[in-house]
């Protein structure tokens, strides 16, 4: 099961109450480590903020499995989407300057963006970027697995992606967006959005350590190294390059630095009491934008909201009664939660070096719990319980796949007739080719499966990638005999899926013998 794909959600199943103790925060460590040895999670990092001071921060466990080297307040990690908030905050800067407007169209600053919708392209706002209502799919495809395109080319493919709602229609996540809000800033402050959100952010703060790119971690010291749990093991997997997509969730930081972001946050958007931006457009980035549906699963996660929306990278809803603005970062094999209380001047942030936990959403509700002096729920153990509920309905969902297989079938063609190159208007260029006697599928530049035969043109793509699992690529047959394309259901339900057309081989090259 891909991290993506990882439902993490808990709550109000078996109601497991703690009894706060005097001190908001007595006995947090222990419940940290126990929690973290219950998620097998190599290395974790906590920052506190209350009222302007940084009253916790520390490491637990360590950078790498099986290596002595520990975690602490400066050992880096990838906070993925909770980038999002920093470019949230970027352009309300821009803003302040009368250089973009919320709602002007996209297209007043990149007169070449396209969708796929003429409609779409005219209308599509600023704060549509920020707010996932566009009605495009995901399509991380696009970005994930190494893909070799631009940040500009990665938006100009942004045509092909068809919607699946209506503009403003429906909530739908899209790191495309923030990508695009990411070019929007650059064109608009005349800088890249790396160097904007550098200046203007990182150095005004004093985020010293922070940095927009994992090809800077070679050659820093202290970084912790990302993780997954698979094949019954923990194990070290690839950083996730995000360049290209930077805006949406390319930020490395730490503990020392985010403290710092807690604190800007809780303290309207000043640094020492000296304004960044202006309170009308602070507030505009914590505002409630988009509703989010609130279903029965999302109540289980947060039994205490009654409303739930989103601002400009943040989720906004209640928690007890309380305010909270919060938001999640999930990359291959790093986890990270944001939360704040704003009425109550209380922050948290949680890193982890493992993917696929909910260990960043305990902590933050443990802790809030602590402050609140409300009954203080085992929400890691909660957590897990869901989790492998999750496990299970995922294990017997394969199950249902594999029984409709059809034994005794055979590929229409010879394995070798399937072999060449394919595209797709959206995600570009992919290849089957014939290894050792039988079809790989490069579907990514990281994204390699071995083709098994599951039933008449029907494969079944075993991922090299041990924790994407497998998935199902169907070849269609065209007039002529031949291969025409293939779909898979690679990607989930909130994905574009790829739709790959078979190109024409090339023509063998002529030679003469004379």
């Amino acid at each position: 099961m891909r991290a993506w794909r990882l439902l993490q959600i808990f709550g109000a199943i078996a109601p497991a109450t703690i009894h706060a103790q005097s001190s908001p925060l007595a006995g947090f460590e222990d419940y940290v480590t126990k929690s973290m040895r219950d998620w097998k999670i190599p290395g974790v990092a906590v920052g506190i903020v209350r009222n302007d001071s940084v009253i916790f921060a520390k490491g637990f466990g360590v950078r790498t499995v099986g290596r002595p080297e520990k975690v602490d307040e400066h050992t880096l990690f990838a906070i993925a989407s909770d980038t999002k908030s920093f470019t949230g905050i970027l352009l309300a800067m821009l803003a302040d300057e009368n250089k973009i407007k919320w709602d002007n169209p996209v297209i007043s600053y990149l007169p070449w963006f396209r969708l796929y919708d003429d409609y779409a392209t005219r209308e599509l706002t600023v704060r549509d970027l920020l707010t996932h209502r566009s009605g495009l799919a995901r399509a991380d495809l696009l970005w994930t697995g190494g893909t070799p395109y631009s940040r500009e080319e990665l938006l100009r493919r942004l045509r092909y992606l068809k919607p699946s709602w209506s503009l403003r229609s429906h909530y739908g996540y899209s790191n495309l967006m923030y990508a695009t809000a990411g070019a929007v800033a650059a064109a608009a402050g005349g800088k890249s959005w790396d160097d904007l959100v550098r200046e203007r952010i990182f150095i005004p703060l004093g985020m010293t350590e922070t940095n927009t790119s994992v090809t800077l971690l070679p050659s820093l010291a202290n970084v912790a190294t990302p993780h997954a749990n698979f094949d019954s093991a923990v194990r070290v997997v690839t950083y996730t390059n995000m360049d290209n997509a930077a805006s949406a969730g390319a930020i490395n930081s730490n503990i020392a630095d985010m403290t710092k972001w807690l604190r800007f946050q809780l303290d309207s958007g000043r640094v020492k009491g000296k304004a960044l931006v202006s309170k009308r457009n602070f507030v505009e980035t914590h505002s409630a934008q988009m509703a989010q549906r609130i279903d029965s699963a999302y109540r289980v996660f947060n039994p205490y909201t009654h409303v739930r929306s989103y601002g400009f990278g943040w989720n906004v809803m209640d928690y007890r009664g309380e305010e909270m603005l919060s938001h999640s970062g999930s990359l291959s094999g790093m986890n990270s939660m944001v939360g704040l209380l704003p009425e109550k001047r209380i922050g948290i942030v949680v890193l982890t070096n493992m993917e696929g936990n909910s260990l960043r959403e305990s902590l933050m509700y443990y802790a809030f719990d602590r402050f609140l002096g409300a009954p203080v729920r085992d929400w890691s153990t909660i957590a897990l319980k869901e989790k492998a509920s999750v496990d299970s309905i995922d294990a017997k969902d394969l199950r249902a796949k594999e029984a409709k297989r059809i034994s005794g079938t055979h590929p229409t063609l010879s394995l070798e007739r399937y072999a060449g190159v394919y595209e797709d208007s959206l995600y570009g260029k992919s290849q089957v080719a014939m290894e050792n006697g039988h079809l790989v599928l490069t579907l990514a530049p990281k994204e390699i499966g071995d083709l098994e035969h599951w039933h008449y043109d029907t494969f079944k793509a075993v991922w090299r990638d041990h924790r994407d699992g497998w998935n199902l690529v169907t070849f269609s047959i065209g007039e002529d005999g031949n291969v025409s394309g293939f779909k898979t259901d690679y990607g989930g339900p909130q994905e574009e899926l790829p739709n790959m057309k078979r190109l024409p081989d090339p023509a063998p090259s002529s030679s003469s013998n004379k």
